[in-house]
């Protein structure tokens, strides 16, 4: 095992500049997912550290030792590919031995190796098989099973699930959970998904136009987004955002929304200035039937059931709001309800940079 740093790192594809001076640490054992809308650079990111893409400035280290000019083979890494790069004319046994056959072990040695890492993904009926008979699933497993054997200091993963079917996806993205607590080798995760990487993750770094937004723990960035990219992207379904104007008066803050409308704003430091264009954000799951005069009223457009949840879809002051109620509701489109949003969860950004404004 060892830790991961990336140090103002950057990649140039000719005039293209990539990927931005990102600075990112991981800790030994850590399970750290790249996540970011496509074309982020996340994917490049994780070959650089790789070694399949040469770095165009910045260090990236791999137990403390700079890996720049060190072939992959060098680095001591595995990597799980999206499409599993699986050799079609071996047993799976023998896909699974082939990098310690290429390292010249013993037989003996490769055959015990086999053996645990099939244990570990339960692929002991299946190693005399081809990978043409074998699931998606399966041959996930048997990719990882290729990494397992040769005990590398740091896994990689990029996109390994997205050629699964969604039931296959939590499956899997279970067992590599799994497999990473019981292994407690360093793992570095790329995925579009936020999914994925809320549930997988010790570490998430959220990345767009090749910079890092935000770097923390799952919750972290579920709680205390930095901005509005990061609020938008963590968290399904997405946060709501009302744009408006931060009014102070008596002590209170409120934020004016169109038409009139107006929200109690949570707490912001003394320097957001009365009048100031903020965003207000509110996570569908953070909206509350009010009764009453309270809350805001509000016309219902579409209704969607899920089983355990009821997603209600409205329009506050021009803006399409999405909020989900465990309870299970009949609400029909056109009925007018009111709405409260949890002041003590909500988020207060600035309108024109995007940032956080609430503590």
């Amino acid at each position: 095992m060892a830790t991961v740093q990336i140090r103002g790192v950057q990649k140039y594809f000719g005039t293209a500049h990539i990927i931005r001076g990102v600075d990112i640490d991981i800790d030994d054992g850590q399970f750290a997912v790249l996540v970011g809308p496509s074309g982020c650079g996340k994917s490049t990111l994780l070959r650089m550290i790789a070694g399949l893409e040469q770095i165009s400035g910045g260090e990236v280290l791999i137990g403390g030792r700079v890996v720049n000019d060190m072939m992959p083979k060098e680095r001591d890494i595995a990597m799980v590919f999206q499409n599993y790069a699986l050799y079609p004319h071996m047993t799976v046994r023998d896909n699974m031995a082939f990098s310690l056959m290429l390292a010249k072990q013993p037989k003996a040695v490769a055959d015990e190796r086999v053996r645990k890492a099939a244990d570990i993904l339960g692929l002991g009926d299946l190693l005399d098989r081809y990978p043409r008979q074998l699931s998606g699933g399966q041959r996930q497993r048997v990719a990882m099973g290729r990494c397992i054997v040769r005990d590398p200091q740091v896994f990689l993963f990029d996109e390994p699930l997205s050629n699964l079917d969604a039931k296959l996806r939590v499956q899997m993205r279970t067992e590599i959970k799994e497999l990473h607590q019981r292994l407690k080798t360093t793992s570095v995760y790329v995925t579009h998904d936020q999914i994925e990487a809320m549930t997988m993750a010790d570490k998430i770094v959220v990345m767009r136009d090749g910079r890092v937004e935000q770097t923390g723990s799952p919750l972290e960035l579920y709680d205390r987004p930095a901005n509005l990219f990061v609020a938008g992207f963590i968290g399904s379904p997405a946060m709501n955002f009302l744009p408006g104007v931060l009014r102070r008066a008596a002590g209170a803050a409120r934020v004016e929304l169109a038409g009139g409308l107006s929200l109690p704003a949570p707490a912001v430091g003394a320097d957001v200035a009365d009048g100031q264009p903020v965003v207000y954000g509110t996570r569908p799951e953070h909206m509350e039937l009010a009764g009453g005069d309270e809350g805001v009223a509000t016309e219902v457009v579409v209704v969607e059931p899920t089983g355990a949840d009821t997603q209600v879809f409205t329009k506050i002051a021009g803006v399409e709001v999405t909020s989900v109620f465990r309870d299970r509701h009949a609400f029909r489109p056109g009925e007018i309800i009111r709405l409260r949003p949890d002041v003590a969860r909500a988020h207060l950004f600035d309108a024109g940079s995007g940032a956080r404004l609430t503590p």
